[in-house]
């Protein structure tokens, strides 16, 4: 119904009553709230987000009961805010949520949002779980990330801000927006004046055109590794492609997890020539020996972003870059629907 109807009807009303309310009385001036959320996943991010934008941190209860069951509950009104839960699908030892708890608890979050007459609710995972299960690889697979693009949306969720995908089709399961954010910038001017003699190392043939547009930003060469994958989380390094002998390699991933394939790079590198190896990736993962490994490679410096909290017991040459400026970057031109991929220059899609 029209608001100007509703309007004319209530005075309508009142005159039949023998009343006549002013106009004025009737209309409150109106301003469109930001509100941001944070689940236990990354609750450091979502405060530097806060931070950046000017704005307190929403009041939110979580709390885990003993059967294991999540619950989430917002503490203030959120009616008619554009509300950003910040909850990227990772598990977090300092709070007791494994990967599986996260995505819960961002889905139960939206829903309360929904209920609580949010104007619109914008899921901020800039890890998304389940990200590496695409396609079916094996007959009667699941396909993970679709079916949590499908519960997001069923759930509520007006869009989507993650970055960098490890697919580009992760976007087709979706039929609402996704903002789709990169760390190449932010990684890229990490590492423009290292060295004069660069080469950027695509770890397989499917990040070339990220590892590319990497190397074009700094003004490097670019190599190939020759890769193939026996079984899951498993990599052989059968050749490097390009030449790589004397200079300074920096391996580009999107992700490191259990960070084999990162160290069987790092060696190959090194029988290369290499005179020097490091590695950055946007999503520090580093689940189950990553730390260890990593410890006891060539690799100088490993070179990840905050989507993802750093656990405890990392090695001293891994290195954190916050990711929190850019995030609240796009999330105000969300809020006041301006373009996100000019943040990029359109050069947001690295797939």
């Amino acid at each position: 119904m029209n608001p100007n109807t509703q309007i004319n009807g209530a005075r309508s009303a009142h005159r039949d009553a023998g009343t006549e309310v002013p106009l004025h009385t009737l209309l409150r001036p109106y301003s469109k709230r930001l509100m941001v959320f944070s689940g236990r996943s990354n609750a450091p991010l979502a405060g530097a987000i806060a931070a950046r934008l000017g704005i307190e941190l929403g009041k939110v209860t979580h709390k885990t009961f003993s059967s294991g069951e999540v619950y989430s509950r917002f503490d203030e009104s959120i009616r008619g805010a554009d509300v950003f839960i910040v909850q990227p699908m990772c598990g977090n030892p300092e709070t007791g949520v494994n990967a599986n708890d996260s995505l819960c608890e961002l889905l139960l979050m939206v829903d309360a949002a929904v209920g609580a007459s949010a104007h619109r609710v914008i899921a901020v995972t800039p890890w998304y779980g389940y990200s590496r299960q695409d396609k079916k690889s094996a007959p009667r697979e699941p396909i993970s990330a679709r079916m949590v693009a499908r519960a997001l949306e069923a759930t509520g969720v007006d869009r989507v801000l993650t970055m960098d995908l490890h697919a580009g089709q992760l976007q087709g399961f979706f039929g609402i927006p996704v903002d789709h954010m990169t760390a190449v910038g932010i990684l890229s001017d990490y590492f423009a004046g290292f060295d004069d003699d660069l080469v950027i190392v695509a770890p397989d043939a499917g990040r070339v055109k990220l590892n590319k547009q990497f190397a074009t930003q700094i003004g490097a060469k670019l190599a190939i590794l020759d890769k193939e994958r026996p079984q899951q989380q498993v990599a052989e390094i059968t050749s490097v492609i390009g030449d790589v002998k004397g200079k300074t390699a920096i391996v580009i991933d999107d992700i490191i997890d259990t960070a084999g394939t990162l160290c069987a790079a790092g060696e190959a590198l090194m029988r290369a020539g290499a005179r020097r190896v490091l590695a950055a990736a946007t999503h520090g993962v580093f689940s189950g020996p990553a730390f260890d490994r990593l410890a006891a490679s060539p690799f100088e410096q490993v070179v990840v972003t905050d989507t993802i909290p750093l656990r405890a017991g990392a090695p001293d040459k891994i290195k954190v870059l916050s990711c929190a400026p850019l995030l609240a970057e796009s999330m105000s031109r969300i809020f006041i629907d301006e373009s996100v991929s000019a943040v990029f220059d359109g050069k947001n899609h690295t797939f």
